[in-house]
């Protein structure tokens, strides 16, 4: 069995999304440190979204309810877990750094804005 133009464009993006990338800029700083925890966040998010395929799939062919439901549940809790470990990722790269830059002020702002977009 052979493998589909969806399946090799998802291989091909997921490679690209694992490359490190060593200066990006993005709305308020640019990237120079690591992000440790970031391939096992695209790690994560590519499980999510196979999970939500799946669930997705229970609900077009009149699963259960309580069984979608449960699903998710599932994918919320997973989503939460994702999002901490890009904020403890963030904390210990982008927050860290700023610091030690001398950026304390930018680092507060921009950790309300993520935490506002988080927590609504």
């Amino acid at each position: 069995m052979g493998v589909d133009h969806h399946d090799k464009k998802h291989a091909s993006s997921h490679r690209e999304a694992n490359k490190s990338v060593p200066s990006v800029v993005h709305d308020s700083h640019e990237h120079t440190h690591e992000h440790k925890h970031r391939k096992q966040i695209v790690n994560r998010l590519a499980r999510i979204e196979g999970h939500m395929r799946a669930t997705k799939e229970m609900t077009a062919s009149g699963r259960d309810c309580s069984e979608i439901l449960l699903q998710i549940a599932a994918i919320q809790k997973a989503l939460d877990n994702a999002a901490k470990l890009l904020l403890k990722d963030h904390l210990e790269g982008c927050v860290v750094d700023a610091i030690q830059k001398g950026n304390q002020e930018q680092v507060l702002a921009d950790l309300n804005k993520a935490l506002n977009n988080y927590i609504r």
